[in-house]
């Protein structure tokens, strides 16, 4: 969807914080949610308003056919480096809102529309609290060239040996690198140089990597998401990678996921995917053909306006970064 302009009056942004993909009721990741009307923002205010509400991510939410049993809503997400394709825990976040304000305590449905693709989305919420669910599409994936392992392994403070043998690369849109460690304790203590992190992800286009824990036989384990290029050094919670993780194991036969993430900044988090069966008649090889998976969040409306970011931030103690 193209950048519309900014209205000559100034827009006066509707902004809400949400904390989604909460871990136990507690945490999650700050994400301003903004619903646009006919006062657009500009692409630049669209990029520092993250920010100015204590947020790493933004998602910009117009529905379209709003009496609708199943409204559309068009999304579109930044950060302070610009915007991006999707943002898991930024659909979450907006479709728990829509559904706080549009069918509190009960079922809610959309189809959500980006730049790339037109998917369903679901959430139940009741008294700002309650869960989203979305499919984030197909999930291409690949093994890393030696070249791509020999820039993000030192940059991310691993030694070759120090990381698994099945290191991914996989998308939904852009590329990140998926680097499985022995154990949550090695990924507890891992200190990436940011700087050589970034330059390895621009020079390979990824959006970052993603290193994860063994997981689980019930396929719980925990992760970290470094993405200094698209300004975000480390994300509480990031939903595709787990997506694209939960594509990936499916070939272990591991069908359901519950990934941890956010300790390292004070601030719990979980998401969860489901290996979905695919529809008859899928074709079983080429790009964009892997399993299909079903993520999934809890989130928080944080009570507060654009009025006043301070206080919303001020609202909910786990916000660091």
């Amino acid at each position: 969807m193209p950048s519309e302009p900014t209205s000559p009056a100034g827009p006066h942004p509707d902004v809400t914080l949400v904390h989604a993909c909460l871990r136990d009721g507690d945490g999650g990741s700050p994400t301003a949610v903004v619903t646009e009307t006919d006062a657009p923002l500009s692409d630049e205010d669209r990029r520092r308003l993250p920010g100015e509400w204590g947020a790493s991510h933004a998602v910009y939410v117009r529905v379209r056919d709003e009496h609708a049993p199943e409204p559309t809503v068009d999304l579109r997400f930044f950060t302070a480096e610009g915007e991006l394709p999707g943002c898991g825990h930024g659909t979450v976040a907006a479709l728990v809102l829509l559904a706080s304000r549009a069918a509190p305590g009960s079922p809610y449905r959309a189809t959500l529309r980006t730049a790339q693709r037109t998917f369903q989305g679901r959430a139940r919420a009741e008294g700002g609290r309650g869960t989203g669910l979305f499919d984030p599409g197909p999930v291409d994936l690949r093994d890393p060239t030696a070249a791509e392992r020999a820039l993000v392994l030192p940059a991310l403070g691993l030694a070759p040996d120090e990381a698994g043998p099945d290191l991914r690369v996989a998308g939904v849109g852009r590329e990140r690198i998926l680097v499985p460690v022995a154990s949550r304790a090695a990924l507890a203590a891992l200190a990436p140089d940011p700087d050589r992190l970034r330059a390895a992800c621009d020079r390979l286009g990824f959006l970052g990597a993603y290193v994860h824990s063994p997981p689980s036989p019930s396929g719980a384990l925990a992760a970290r998401m470094f993405a200094p290029s698209i300004g975000v050094p480390e994300d509480i919670a990031n939903a595709n990678s787990t997506a694209c993780l939960a594509a990936h194991l499916a070939g272990r036969g591991i069908t359901d996921l519950a990934v941890d993430m956010g300790d390292a900044l004070g601030s719990p988090a979980r998401i969860t995917a489901t290996v979905l069966a695919p529809a008859a008649g899928t074709p079983r090889t080429g790009p964009g053909t892997g399993p299909r998976i079903l993520l999934g969040g809890t989130a928080l409306v944080v009570p507060g306006n654009g009025d006043a970011p301070h206080t919303a931030r001020s609202a909910a103690p786990h916000t660091s970064r």
